[in-house]
């Protein structure tokens, strides 16, 4: 179902955010609201992506799972049209891999990782045309660790944006932005406990400004915040074996 939200700004283009209704991709919609794009919201939760049509205006909204690949290829008409894409979708898997279904394994790459390249490949013709793009893919610094199948799907985005700002022409930026741990409703959903001190959390709101005007900027790689842009940068360069032992569950040890 399509739904389109009252005028509240002058349009300057057209935006696709996924996963939209909470954490860093709502955060992500205000901010291209604000700069005056017209937003296609999608996301499984109709009801949550009306509620925010209403608080943004200017919006159409696009109830699909991305898992599902008849409703993806809705969201890759859609993406054709955009100057901006934003792949944020995305959720975590609580069992290990020896401990889920490989039908939970596929449906988080299909999310995760194939959602990403198909929409990316859906908007990049009209980009390339207009002369002008932006494709902000939502990563994570857990992309440099192995820590499992979510850890792998964030280092092939990585990659994938990398490789796409090598490979397209000037007026498109593409950006891979790769928080550390985020205020966000991700950990409740997946049901997963996660206690550290608070200076280890970001905040939604500055993880999506950042992540925005690092890819007006032209910024590949946008790591919020010092204390995890070091962190960052200690996972990329310390050597592999070091990393996995110190990532081994502790019963394989």
């Amino acid at each position: 179902m399509t739904r389109v939200g009252g005028g509240r700004f002058p349009t300057v283009g057209v935006a696709l955010v996924t996963g939209p209704t909470a954490g860093i991709g709502r955060e992500i919609a205000f901010e291209l609201a604000l700069q005056g794009h017209e937003l296609i919201l999608v996301a499984r939760d109709e009801r949550r992506l009306n509620d925010l049509a209403d608080e943004l205006g200017n919006c159409r909204v696009l109830a699909a799972d991305l898992s599902d690949r008849e409703q993806l290829k809705q969201v890759e008409q859609a993406a054709t049209e955009v100057d901006w894409l934003v792949n944020n979708a995305g959720y975590g898997i609580t069992q290990s891999f020896l401990e889920s279904t490989v039908e939970q394994e596929q449906a988080l790459l299909d999310v995760l990782v194939v959602a990403v390249m198909r929409l990316t490949h859906a908007a990049l013709p009209g980009m390339v045309e207009r002369g002008r793009g932006r494709i902000l893919n939502v990563s994570s610094v857990a992309g440099w660790l192995p820590m499992g199948t979510y850890s792998a799907a964030k280092a092939w985005v990585t990659t994938f944006t990398e490789g796409l700002a090598a490979g397209t022409p000037a007026g498109i930026h593409a950006t891979a932005l790769c928080p550390g741990f985020t205020r966000t409703e991700f950990h409740e959903r997946a049901d997963m406990r996660v206690d550290g001190p608070g200076w280890m959390w970001l905040d939604a709101g500055a993880v999506a400004r950042q992540g925005v005007r690092d890819c007006e900027r032209g910024v590949v790689l946008s790591v919020p915040s010092r204390r995890y842009w070091a962190a960052a940068t200690a996972a990329r360069y310390t050597p592999r074996r070091i990393l996995r032992a110190a990532t081994k569950p502790k019963e394989f040890r």
